[in-house]
């Protein structure tokens, strides 16, 4: 056997054991042995480097550091999940899926929800080639290195699988593995951990890699993203192949044949998952036809075909010390109340939202109070109830401040809204910074070096009063503040400068328009094409819009009204930002659909779904989920929804194929 086929050999047998061991747990060797073999492996690879192979075991070890994480856009987005605390809401949701889908029977593939961290794991040829976090679910920082060392995290697949897909998972901490850490953590003298769940997302961005490689994390896969799956059918399919291909997939995940059964998974779950090797919070429900989900598709941040069912949250009560009062970017008000510290789902909980005065009354919540905490989806913690047994003769009911707690200024609270607001948008400290740092947050501006407390800082020492004030910083005027040293301030001003690159829709939205996020940013810009164009946009051009109300056209009309807000966007046009859609953006793109709607349903031959429908408004089309009279052509493939054939027949709108549509372009 020559030494190339050696090191194969060793490679194909570690990576078996591997599987054995991580992900099957059915170890057939001893570790003892298994440590012999690697160590065999790594020196035959040291004397022969020409046999380098990234997918080898021996790389697991890790070793490599990362400086920065860069960031990668998804190929295909990353949604959040839409939750249900109750089986009511649970069961509203099934009602939305049969009325939308038109049918009786649906089944659906149960999986426990692991609380861990989400990452994408990008495969070509079968080998590992990228591995990005969730991050925002349009973009995430490549963790690739550090994710090699997971060991349950197949390098190289088995079986017939897709020249290029990605899998989507959950790095998850064992509780064994947990609390094994903390145990050595305590004999050096080092505080413990919080929760597995923190524990496991800090350790994706560990620079060292051969410190993510001695914490027992784990991957758990739920899913595949690509153009085509080929044979794959349905949710369940994808986890019976994700198997067969070496990922490690739970073997807790059921096929449903009725909300009924849903429910009785639910139920045993609830009662039995302390019992479980990891935490998990809930259960996630999916339509299990991918053909159906595709017929179901996406709202503007989850999918219509999968809900996470959360179990009830855990409570723990404490005193509500005092009171006190946040004013946002926007002005509004928040109420926080600041409690004695209490060990809350594995994380100690010192203050909890109050939401409004509206909260505030109906919990008759005041100072000096027992409350009742809970974390509101295990994530943000909140007030759901006073202790009235152990409130005090002398309680005074709480009375909601009048005047803004930074600048002094009367609140306003306007009608049909539940917050109340500091008017002094120009002069309230917290707005000024609060906007600024929107501006060069991730998604806005995503300006490099600058971050939430140098903004502080910056506006303390009279540099910046708005953000178009960040165009005009200089190395020369950072250097003399607190940290600040040369490198950091010449990053700062390069970030600012190479800001001016970021495409219209995202400066729109940096803007801080109140009510104008990330989607409506989105749909402005393609509707008008340019800053000049919105700015002198009337309520009724602007409510033309598909999904634009009169609050938000109200809102868009109010900011550009405003002097010193025009009087801002001119200064960013003077210094270069990109107000109008790019020639790039712009190609393609015509009138020929204009005033017409178009329901898509079913699989298509050459488009996908999500191209298709960027064609139509590409072209001024609008599309909609469901049809009514307003409906001017159902575009159909394979597997249409009766339900929709039916309506569409009644109302007497035109269906027709993907070859139709194209010939209409």
């Amino acid at each position: 056997m020559t030494v190339k086929e050696q090191i194969e050999a060793l490679r194909q047998e570690l990576r078996e054991h591997n599987h054995k061991y991580y992900v099957l747990d059915e170890p057939t060797i001893s570790d003892y042995e298994f440590d012999m073999k690697l160590r065999q492996l790594q020196q035959l690879e040291a004397a022969n480097p020409e046999f380098h192979d990234p997918t080898s075991p021996s790389l697991r070890v890790g070793g490599a550091v990362t400086k920065n994480f860069e960031t990668v856009v998804h190929d295909f987005r990353m949604y959040s999940l839409d939750n249900a605390y109750s089986k009511e809401e649970l069961a509203e949701w099934e009602a939305r899926v049969h009325r939308l889908l038109g049918v009786d029977n649906v089944s659906y593939t149960c999986e426990l929800k692991y609380d861990g961290a989400s990452i994408n794991l990008t495969y070509e040829n079968g080998k590992l080639s990228r591995a990005v976090t969730r991050g925002d679910g349009i973009q995430g920082d490549e963790v690739t290195t550090n994710i090699r060392t997971i060991r349950s995290v197949p390098l190289q697949l088995k079986g017939d699988y897709p020249e290029k897909f990605d899998a989507r998972g959950e790095i998850v901490l064992p509780v064994e593995g947990f609390t094994q850490m903390n145990k050595e953590r305590v004999e050096r003298g080092e505080d413990p951990y919080m929760n597995p769940r923190n524990t496991a997302s800090g350790s994706l961005k560990l620079q060292d890699s051969s410190l993510v490689a001695q914490r027992p994390l784990d991957c758990l896969v739920y899913g595949f993203a690509a153009r085509s799956l080929g044979d794959i059918k349905t949710q369940y399919d994808i986890l019976e192949q994700a198997r067969s291909w070496g990922f490690k997939v739970p073997a807790e995940a059921k096929l449903c044949s009725s909300i009924d059964e849903v429910m009785q998974f639910i139920d045993h779950w609830d009662q039995q998952r302390h019992q479980l090797p990891y935490e998990t919070d809930g259960v996630v429900v999916k339509v299990n036809t991918l053909a159906q989900q595709e017929e179901l598709g996406y709202t503007a941040k989850a999918p219509r075909w999968a809900i996470a069912y959360k179990f009830k949250a855990e409570q723990a009560s404490t005193m509500l010390r005092e009171i006190t009062y946040q004013v946002g970017r926007t002005g509004a008000i928040t109420p926080v109340a600041n409690l004695d510290p209490v060990l809350l789902a594995g994380t100690t909980v010192k203050r909890a939202s109050l939401h409004n005065a509206d909260q505030i009354a109906k919990l008759d919540i005041r100072e000096g109070d027992t409350v009742f905490v809970e974390k509101g989806g295990e994530i943000i913690p909140k007030i759901v109830a006073v202790d009235f047994n152990q409130r005090t003769q002398d309680s005074e009911p709480t009375s909601y401040i009048a005047h803004c707690p930074e600048c002094g200024t009367q609140l306003v609270r306007n009608e049909g809204e539940a917050q109340h607001f500091c008017p002094n948008d120009t002069g309230c400290p917290p707005q000024i910074t609060g906007r600024i740092q929107h501006f060069i947050s991730r998604k806005a501006m995503d300006i490099e070096g600058l971050g939430g407390e140098t903004v502080e800082l910056l506006f303390k020492e009279g540099l910046i009063a708005n953000y178009a004030d960040l165009y005009t910083l200089t190395v020369k005027q950072l250097l003399p503040l607190d940290r600040m040293a040369l490198k950091s301030a010449e990053n700062l001003v390069q970030g600012v400068q190479a800001s001016k690159e970021v495409p219209f829709e995202r400066v729109l939205f940096a803007l801080g328009i109140r009510h104008v996020g990330e989607t409506v940013a989105k749909k402005l810009a393609k509707a008008f094409k340019n800053i000049d164009a919105i700015m002198a946009a009337e309520l009724a051009a602007l409510t033309a819009i598909d999904e634009i109300g009169e609050r938000i056209a109200e809102s868009v009309v109010s900011f550009f009204r405003d002097p010193h807000n025009r009087e801002i966007v001119d200064r960013l046009k003077d210094y270069g930002l990109q107000f109008s859609l790019s020639q790039e953006q712009l190609e393609g793109q015509t009138e020929v659909l204009k005033g017409k709607t178009f329901v898509v349903s079913g699989v298509f031959e050459t488009l996908g779904r999500t191209e298709l429908k960027k064609m139509i408004e590409d072209n001024g089309g609008k599309v909609a989920s469901s049809i009514s009279s307003k409906t001017s052509f159902v575009v159909a493939g394979d597997n249409m929804g009766p339900s929709k054939k039916t309506k569409a027949d009644k109302l007497g709108v035109p269906i027709i194929t993907e070859q139709d549509f194209l010939d209409m372009l």
